[in-house]
């Protein structure tokens, strides 16, 4: 459904627009100031404000210039009203970034084709901009390792089809990537994908952010808004770690992925959607609906189409594909020259187990790159001690009994040098070594640490 905002000093006419473009099916608020209109405008967006020229707290066109220096997904288009129009009137509003000019008395048939041309307009300005957003986060998986072409083929199979989707993994892993590259190959691939976190937001709030409201939640706030199944509406709507949902909430979501239909928090009138729905979990949510954390029936609805994205433990192939992309991506970023990473820092980031998984890796070499500005290339010296807890180890890890022997050193001596406080004349008595002993020891095993 399409939002429209009539600001009119005139209640006539604000009752009038407001009666004929309901009947339109349009969503309708009105206002009878400027300052009204911005308040409204700021708590949710619109997609199409009609404008009066003339105010009575301000002129509309320093209203037009203040909604132009909005974000641009939450500008609006607007098209200017008066009942004094003047060509220089109409080009100063052109310049200002309006849609269109209407004169008053407004023509029925001109203002609806002029508003549906407006909407159009702004649905299309919205979805470029989304698909931009989409693209510089990349919908590409990274990787050579079996598993990664595997999601591959699975993404290229499933895409196609409006199949429901279930994402497994890892804090980490990469399902918000595997997520957008299966609406990336979809056939929705033209409209919006919408994301709601359900473990960021809390859960008074949840389901006024999925359903949306109609009506004002806080004394001067907005009347209503969309919540993110009608923003998806014939795209995608992507619920990231669904498992964090509560029961009501859980509840309310089956019923409405039963029909597509639904009814705003506060809301009489139900809402008809055309979204297709992937959701992610980092829990076992068999073992939830063990625990009464999570409806069975839901889990059915969603597990329709199950991915398991593997930890990046499992797909250590692709550390040096990930390693160097990263560099390359942060390089661009803060302006440095093509950077390399040698054998030895490789070897090292492999014999890892990364518990943070992706993420934490992405995070190793923006870190690195960081505190290293004139390094062409990463070398095991350059990275930062990477610990991790004792018994989480795995004998697959190490193909000699050299690299399991250096790894425990470069873990115990960096331990070590964090209980000195990176003091390394003490650090050399806990550890019963001759500090040029340990320097050797440092050298040799990758350490790099600032006295």
């Amino acid at each position: 459904m399409n939002h429209i905002l009539v600001v009119d000093d005139e209640a006539e006419i604000r009752t009038s627009l407001e009666e004929i473009l309901r009947e339109e099916g349009y969503s309708v608020a009105s206002a009878a100031t400027a300052g009204e209109a911005m308040v409204l405008i700021q708590d949710a967006p619109y997609d199409v404000v009609l404008l009066d020229i003339w105010l009575p707290d301000r002129d509309g066109l320093d209203v037009l210039a203040d909604m132009h220096q909005l974000a641009v997904e939450m500008r609006p288009e607007v098209v200017i009203i008066s009942g004094h129009g003047t060509i220089e009137a109409a080009v100063k509003a052109t310049k200002l970034g309006a849609y269109d000019f209407l004169e008053k008395p407004l023509s029925l048939d001109r203002t609806l084709i002029v508003l549906k041309n407006a909407v159009e307009a702004r649905r299309l300005r919205t979805e470029n901009l989304e698909f931009k957003r989409q693209f510089s986060v990349g919908s590409v998986l990274t990787g050579a390792s079996v598993p990664v072409k595997a999601l591959r083929q699975q993404i290229r199979l499933m895409a196609p089809t409006n199949g429901r989707v279930l994402i497994y993994g890892e804090s980490g892993t990469g399902k918000e990537l595997i997520a957008r590259a299966i609406h990336a190959e979809s056939l929705r691939r033209d409209r919006v994908f919408v994301e709601l976190n359900c473990a960021a937001i809390p859960e008074a709030y949840i389901e006024a952010e999925l359903f949306g409201y109609r009506y004002s939640a806080q004394p001067g706030g907005p009347t209503e808004q969309r919540g993110t199944l009608e923003r998806a509406d014939g795209g995608t709507l992507y619920l990231d770690e669904v498992g964090d949902m509560s029961l009501k909430t859980q509840a309310k979501v089956l019923s409405a992925l039963d029909d597509q239909l639904f009814t705003p928090v506060g809301g009489t009138l139900p809402l008809r959607v055309d979204v297709r729905l992937i959701a992610s979990t980092n829990k076992d949510l068999e073992e939830e609906i063990g625990k009464g954390n999570f409806r069975e029936d839901l889990f059915y609805r969603l597990n329709v189409v199950p991915f398991f994205v593997p930890p990046l433990r499992e797909r250590k192939q692709d550390i040096p594909l990930l390693a160097r992309e990263f560099l390359l991506e942060f390089g661009r970023q803060y302006g440095r020259p093509r950077m390399e990473i040698g054998d030895d820092a490789l070897e090292t980031l492999a014999l890892y187990r990364w518990p943070g998984n992706v993420r934490e890796l992405k995070n190793v070499i923006e870190r690195v790159l960081i505190l290293n500005p004139r390094t062409l290339r990463i070398e095991r010296k350059h990275l930062p001690p990477l610990t991790h807890k004792a018994g989480t180890r795995s004998t697959e890890e190490f193909s000699t009994l050299q690299q399991a022997r250096d790894a425990y050193e470069r873990e115990y001596i960096a331990k070590k040098i964090e209980e000195a406080r990176n003091n390394i004349s003490h650090a050399a008595e806990l550890l019963g070594l001759e500090r040029s002993h340990l320097y050797r020891k440092m050298k040799a095993l990758g350490i790099s640490v600032r006295e």
